[in-house]
């Protein structure tokens, strides 16, 4: 499935405005997280994986931030920071397909982005990464389902009052 293919499903099921989620007959969560998926078939080369990925995440990460003061900024961060991950797992695609995730729960926000047939490089190795530990708090990866590297960040939403 390819990125186009899935934000109707996306959009529909786990993006809800702040009053579509105070208004909603389920009772709502403590702590509940926004979070929005993608996924880019192999049909697609590293260049246009992160096109396709920087378009539909520029694209939600509005609706997924919500009303945060920061979000400009945040989102500004998040796209830098998936724009690199995406570019190395593309590279090293361990997965048919190239799938990530990015989560909100009002202090952070999670990327995750896999699989890798091989673990992080270091960042004189591709610099890009030196980008992605400047602007995140943490970084690190696990085994993916596919028994390739899925990579997560976790990016701070900062507040005015820092």
């Amino acid at each position: 499935m390819t990125i186009s293919d899935a934000v109707p499903l996306l959009w529909s099921s786990s993006l809800r405005t702040p009053a579509a989620r105070q208004n909603a007959a389920v009772p709502q969560v403590l702590g509940a997280v926004n979070s929005l998926e993608f996924r880019v078939g192999p049909e697609h080369g590293p260049a246009e994986v992160m096109r396709r990925s920087h378009r539909f995440a520029a694209m939600v990460l509005p609706a997924l931030l919500g009303e945060l003061s920061e979000a400009a900024a945040v989102a500004e961060s998040v796209l830098a920071v998936l724009t690199e991950l995406v570019d190395v797992t593309a590279r090293h695609r361990a997965s048919v397909d190239l799938a990530g995730r990015i989560s909100c729960d009002g202090a952070h926000v999670l990327l995750t982005v896999g699989e890798m047939d091989r673990p992080l490089p270091d960042s004189e190795e591709e610099p890009g990464l030196f980008l992605v530990h400047r602007l995140a708090d943490d970084v690190g990866q696990y085994r993916g389902d596919e028994g390739g590297h899925t990579t997560w960040v976790s990016v701070p939403v900062r507040s005015s009052a820092q």
